[in-house]
């Protein structure tokens, strides 16, 4: 049968087609609220006792929207601990059976199901090559956190759309309060998170009227730098498994070292530009995308979206450079909604995805 805006592809015709991912979309906020009341403490003491070990490098092991997570946290731990950190070519170990000395070494396994095989494996692996592993979930009982030495539970509840949304958050700022905890901070900045993102939520007309202009897009470049880049990646994913729109996402400095050439006066790009450090970093990259006459749309403070040829405004002012990813994604989750929709598809359903998957 030929999909219609009224049944897309993957809608039966008793569903309302993303019904699933709005409603997940529209937990968020209580999300983030649970993980504060409730989960925060628990998250700082198993910070205290990773701490009292006194790792000497961090190894970050993810797939997917998890790994956008990751990086997250891999900014976080550089910049606020100096820790050095890497993310985990899992290969190595589970294709290739290298066994690294791993002595003294932070593993945190971030995996929303902690059920992939090649997870699990590289984890045990870690462990038995003297890690400290730590995993990183939305369920404790999953075959990761048994392999796991200390397990945080990220708390967003039964995530059933295929596309990562409230999983994704829950994600980030788990992995912020742990940092947090690292650094023996309490997590202050993260308490105005629940009423912002509830906030923006509810600006979905304007993300609607956004949305728009990518209906009939053939590609798209998300850019960012410092700690909006994981946005820049996630926000591609999301828009890739949703509405199988080819889009490339690049840190705004690798932006400038070839790809810039493929811009021109119709290339969509979206800019993620963090009020902050790395939204400084980026200035230069949005002055040579201008220059080229680039369909520039901004999520970020409202003086760059004012100079730029549309955008989302996010609320920045008196919010901690980085703890704004929680929210600058989610204008972005509701545009690969909203341009599924518009182009005919359903959200809740991409072809060929399953919600766990089971590489090795």
């Amino acid at each position: 049968m030929t999909a219609t805006p009224s049944h897309p592809q993957g809608a039966s015709r008793g569903d309302r087609p993303g019904r699933i991912m709005a409603r997940e979309m529209a937990e968020q906020p209580d999300v983030l609220r649970r993980i504060l009341d409730t989960g925060g403490p628990r998250i700082q003491d198993v910070a205290r006792r990773i701490a009292s070990r006194k790792p000497r490098f961090v190894l970050l092991t993810a797939r997917g929207t998890s790994d956008n997570a990751a990086l997250y946290a891999k900014y976080l731990l550089e910049i606020r601990l100096g820790l050095p950190c890497g993310l985990t070519s899992m290969s190595t170990t589970t294709a290739y059976g290298a066994h690294p000395d791993l002595t003294d070494v932070l593993v945190i396994t971030v995996s929303q199901s902690g059920g992939s095989p090649d997870l699990v494996v590289s984890t045990r692996a870690a462990r038995e090559a003297g890690a400290i592993t730590l995993a990183v979930t939305n369920n404790p009982d999953s075959p990761l956190a048994a392999v796991s030495e200390y397990h945080i539970d990220i708390m967003a509840g039964p995530e059933k759309a295929l596309p990562a949304t409230k999983t994704y958050t829950a994600s980030l700022l788990s992995l912020y309060l742990f940092v947090e905890g690292l650094c023996g901070g309490d997590g202050a900045p993260a308490k105005v998170l629940p009423d912002l993102a509830a906030g923006l939520l509810a600006r979905q007309d304007e993300v609607r009227a956004l949305a728009s202009r990518y209906r009939f897009a053939e590609r798209m470049v998300i850019t960012s730098r410092g700690y909006g880049y994981p946005t820049a990646k996630e926000a591609a994913l999301k828009l890739m498994e949703t509405s199988y729109i080819p889009a490339l996402s690049y840190s705004g400095a690798d932006l400038l070292h070839g790809p810039l050439a493929m811009v021109d006066n119709i290339s969509p790009v979206i800019a993620v530009v963090t009020d902050g450090k790395g939204g400084e970093a980026l200035q230069p990259v949005l002055d040579r995308l201008r220059g080229r006459g680039a369909d520039l749309v901004v999520i970020g403070p409202r003086a760059q979206v004012e100079q730029a040829s549309a955008g989302f405004v996010l609320p920045t002012e008196g919010v901690a450079e980085e703890v704004q990813p929680l929210l600058e994604i989610l204008p972005l989750q509701l545009l690969a909604y909203e341009v599924t929709i518009a182009r005919g598809q359903d959200p809740d359903a991409p072809r060929a995805l399953a919600k766990v998957t089971e590489t090795r």
